[in-house]
């Protein structure tokens, strides 16, 4: 007798599958909703000269950071072209100084000099980055720099079958702020602290943890 083996569908190329959302991906309010909150939870005491927004997506941290931090340039990644298009278009408007330096380039690890960055946001991306995206904002912010990344709650967490593939393996998603901020812990940082957003109107309120942390002054031994 022949046995018929169900086929598992490939995990689908994430640029490919982000390009898909990129039209719609504004429509959320949650992704504004979590960008707003992570800058403005910053804790600066000047201007920063260097913002890095990692997976930029369509650019909402970014032109936060704008908005708020009056940075002198900020540079935003993303690996879905169709996304930075439609983060271009809005610039027009948001970015008329034009500090914004969009890369369509792989979030791990960034084309950026060690040290160099005040701070580096990350939002609602890090779950698909996963552990080493950490240690890489470690390497290229300078000593004292920030970062401020969010990471969804466990209890919320439902991602459909095509973008569950995509979720990091050896990142565990936290069910508690005690575990989001050991997230940074581990990896380095310092005077972290965690938060829970508030569930955005929309079609799929869900809860995230905001984290912010500290490099340290001194690298670690």
């Amino acid at each position: 007798m022949i046995r018929m083996l169900r086929r598992i569908p490939p995990v689908q190329d994430p640029a490919t599958a982000f390009d898909a959302a990129a039209d719609t991906y504004d429509d959320d309010p949650h992704h504004g909703t979590i960008a707003e909150a992570l800058v403005r939870g910053l804790r600066l005491t000047i201007p920063p000269a260097l913002v890095v927004d990692v997976a930029t997506g369509t650019g909402v941290a970014a032109f936060a950071a704008l908005r708020l931090l009056a940075p002198e340039r900020v540079v935003a990644v993303d690996i879905a072209s169709r996304m930075l298009d439609r983060a271009r278009a809005k610039a027009v408007h948001e970015d008329t100084a034009c500090r914004v330096d969009w890369r369509l380039a792989p979030a791990v690890p960034l084309d950026l000099r060690d040290g160099r960055a005040d701070v580096v946001l990350c939002a609602s991306s890090l779950h698909f980055l996963g552990a080493a995206a950490l240690h890489d904002w470690l390497r290229m912010l300078r000593p004292g720099g920030q970062v401020a990344f969010s990471i969804p709650m466990a209890d919320d967490f439902h991602p459909s079958p095509e973008f569950g593939r995509m979720v990091a393996a050896h990142l565990t998603i936290p069910s508690d702020a005690a575990a989001a901020t050991r997230i940074a812990i581990e990896a380095g940082f310092v005077a972290a602290r965690a938060e829970t957003a508030a569930p955005a109107s929309g079609d799929r309120p869900r809860r995230a943890f905001l984290v912010w942390a500290t490099a340290p002054n001194a690298p670690r031994l």
